[in-house]
């Protein structure tokens, strides 16, 4: 049995995060320019408005009433309806790419961290640092620990660092992670008014 995840602070949301591996892959993909509890309870609230959670229904909605059902409130994301267009493209790759089991990104093939992180950054919604962050999240907390995924999620991989979702495991975590994030802002800020 996985173990449940702690992500969005909301015991039904996690459970589904912890259940479904699309339901993960897409709340991080809407952990982005949204409080990090919020994006994943993003998997939760459209489960609810499609009476379940289903790969093949998020990518054959109707674009028009899946943009609708994301951006009513309490939406998705702040960006509902651009987010639900990518949450459609993720479903869709999904589906074309890996059968439709999001699970299959790291076990089909016993693919190296490597090819992990490659596989992950091909994703529609994610980058390298997202990327890098999902495969930290699934070695630290869902024991998938291809070869070398520490070296390919570098820093986010560090043990008891508290950088990203990867790291959260209940609400004093979060608060932690919170905090990492915003220094590494005020530094960041700081280093260009400097330039």
């Amino acid at each position: 049995m996985r173990p449940t995840l702690c992500l969005a602070q909301e015991p039904e949301a996690d459970k589904l995060l912890s259940e479904d591996s699309f339901a993960l892959l897409l709340g991080m993909m809407l952990d982005q320019q949204y409080p990090l509890e919020h994006a994943f309870r993003g998997p939760r609230k459209i489960a609810e408005r499609m009476s379940g959670f289903d790969i093949h229904r998020i990518a054959e909605a109707d674009p028009a009433a899946f943009e609708e059902l994301a951006a009513t409130p309490p939406a998705i994301h702040r960006y509902g309806r651009s987010m639900a267009r990518r949450a459609q493209d993720l479903a869709r790759y999904v589906i074309e790419h890996y059968g439709g089991e999001a699970a299959n990104i790291w076990t089909q093939g016993d693919p190296d961290g490597k090819e992990v992180l490659r596989r992950l950054k091909d994703l529609p919604g994610y980058g390298d640092q997202k990327a890098r962050i999902m495969l930290a999240l699934l070695g630290k907390q869902l024991g998938v620990a291809p070869k070398g995924w520490q070296q390919a999620a570098g820093a986010y991989s560090e043990p008891n660092s508290r950088r990203s979702a990867a790291d959260i495991v209940d609400g004093e975590t979060l608060l932690e992670v919170r905090a990492f994030k915003k220094q590494q802002k005020a530094a960041a800020k700081a280093e260009a008014t400097k330039g």
